[in-house]
């Protein structure tokens, strides 16, 4: 049997985390590219080796960790430095998400890429799940979590896909516009249904 693979993704600041957290709070595995992506350019990867020889040395803080803060700064303003990031990390994360999917025991995996169809990854799954939320919720939100301006948030909405595109190409949608027992809710409904359609894949 093929792992069943749920794709979930959604704008920044959509309420990815919170919905891939409530999966797992009913036993679901979660493979989550953010957490990947943090491991590729760990200290003493190759991935971080690489950025810090592209960028120099002052990619990096004092302990020799990669300063996320300032390559966001580099990557959102120049087009071909996000291109070049892109295309040395992608491959090395879209590898270890395959291959914890195939390793998942739970009777589906929700794998959680905020760049799902932007990088292609939604061959990879099943189904395609959007957290959809309304853009000034997401930009409030966003700008309070991240202790960043708006236009920075804005910028990076405007590097991703369009509201409208995502949810064109969803199989299912549940909307972060409520409360979380509304969430809530929707996750339960979506996970029976996974559920049943595991059992139809077998």
């Amino acid at each position: 049997m093929s792992q069943f693979i749920i794709g979930l993704t959604g704008g920044i600041g959509s309420g990815k985390t919170t919905v891939a957290n409530l999966f797992a709070e009913l036993g679901i595995e979660l493979v989550d590219a953010d957490i990947i992506a943090r491991e590729v350019v760990a200290i003493n990867s190759n991935g971080l080796q690489q950025i810090a020889t592209h960028f120099g040395n002052n990619i990096l803080d004092n302990d020799g960790q990669l300063n996320r803060a300032k390559l966001r700064e580099i990557i959102f303003t120049d087009d071909q430095q996000r291109l070049w990031l892109n295309n040395l990390l992608h491959p090395m994360i879209r590898e270890q998400m395959i291959k914890r999917c195939h390793q998942a025991t739970t009777a589906y995996v929700i794998m959680v890429v905020p760049l799902l169809f932007e990088n292609g990854l939604d061959r990879l799954v099943n189904r395609t799940l959007v957290v959809d939320i309304n853009e000034n919720l997401q930009l409030s939100r966003t700008s309070i979590r991240d202790n960043v301006n708006e236009q920075q948030v804005a910028n990076i909405i405007a590097s991703q896909s369009s509201r409208e595109y995502r949810l064109s190409k969803a199989n299912d949608v549940i909307s972060n516009n409520g409360k979380i027992e509304d969430l809530r809710r929707q996750v339960m409904e979506l996970h029976n249904n996974y559920i049943n359609l595991t059992k139809n894949n077998n």
